[in-house]
């Protein structure tokens, strides 16, 4: 099944998706800079950026829906872990849910035929997961990680890189 070229919203395309992840991203920049949030009282990184994805991937799901899903769900159990509202003995529970419900989520926009059946993204998402996981647990990421990840700056940077390359890449579901 072919993917749909409208997207969700009527009219819109690839080059209003670009310019909105570029704007999300100069907003989560600017917002980094002045407000400098604590981390650990605000940990929204990766909760922001899977919203501002799948904001963005309302303009032209085909891009960005799988990675929007993903993130988004997780960000949601990696905000109450650090939230201290799930204790960490359920955090990987917590993350297999959130998979879950990201996944679930696929489905249903495979099934609307906005997704091939083939994609890989979530694979190679859960996969990334799993390293980044694997790669706390030993104490083997650099210092700072944890902080950005929690941070506006990830967001903010996030969104700004894939408003840039999603501009310079070709749409090919004109």
């Amino acid at each position: 099944m072919s993917a749909p070229s409208s997207g969700l919203v009527p009219g819109t395309g690839a080059r209003r998706q670009a310019a909105v992840l570029f704007l999300l991203g100069i907003l989560f920049l600017a917002l980094a800079w002045f407000l400098h949030p604590n981390t650990y009282e605000y940990p929204a990184g990766v909760l922001l950026l899977g919203i501002g994805m799948l904001i963005a991937a309302f303009f032209h799901p085909t891009r960005l829906i799988i990675a929007s899903c993903m993130l988004t769900t997780l960000g949601v159990a990696i905000f109450l872990f650090f939230k201290r509202l799930i204790p960490g003995n359920q955090v990987f529970p917590a993350y297999i849910l959130s998979l879950g419900l990201g996944l679930l989520a696929i489905a249903f926009f495979t099934r609307r035929g906005y997704i091939g059946a083939g994609a890989l993204t979530p694979a190679l998402l859960v996969i990334a997961v799993g390293i980044i996981e694997a790669l706390l647990l030993a104490n083997l990421v650099p210092p700072g990680f944890v902080a950005f990840m929690l941070s506006l700056w990830l967001p903010g940077i996030g969104l700004l890189l894939l408003g840039i390359i999603y501009f310079l890449l070709p749409d090919k579901h004109r």
